[in-house]
């Protein structure tokens, strides 16, 4: 049985920064893309950030670009989101999903995965 676990959430103030971490046990995910999804309060759930298998190719919604990166470590089966410049809109509960295609390229919609993690919370104070 595959298992997603996320840390590394918790409370910063605006302008901080947060790493969180989603680990995988049960099956290695090496050959699948892992992605990102927050949902804010009263928000729907929307994508963040994804990284391809090898790790080579990212995708990041527009309002995350250039202050959040997606990295991964499949020796460890660790996917991380490196958050900067947090904003009060950036609250919300973040998830990690792995694809349910191998080898496929980074998906932006959430029915492309179907593994997914409790989620962590994020919340940031103004």
């Amino acid at each position: 049985q595959v298992q997603l676990v996320e840390s590394g959430g918790g409370l910063v103030q605006a302008g901080g920064s947060l790493r969180l971490s989603c680990t995988t046990s049960g099956r290695s995910f090496s050959a699948y893309a892992v992605g990102w999804f927050r949902q804010g309060p009263g928000k729907e759930r929307e994508f963040v950030a994804g990284v391809s298998w090898s790790g080579a190719n990212t995708r990041y919604t527009d309002s995350v670009k250039g202050r959040f990166t997606i990295s991964r470590v499949n020796a460890k089966n660790t996917v991380y989101l490196q958050m900067n410049s947090l904003e009060p809109e950036d609250t919300a509960v973040y998830y990690c999903a792995v694809a349910s295609i191998a080898y496929a390229s980074v998906a932006g919609d959430s029915s492309s995965y179907n593994y997914w993690g409790q989620g962590t919370q994020v919340t940031v104070s103004s």
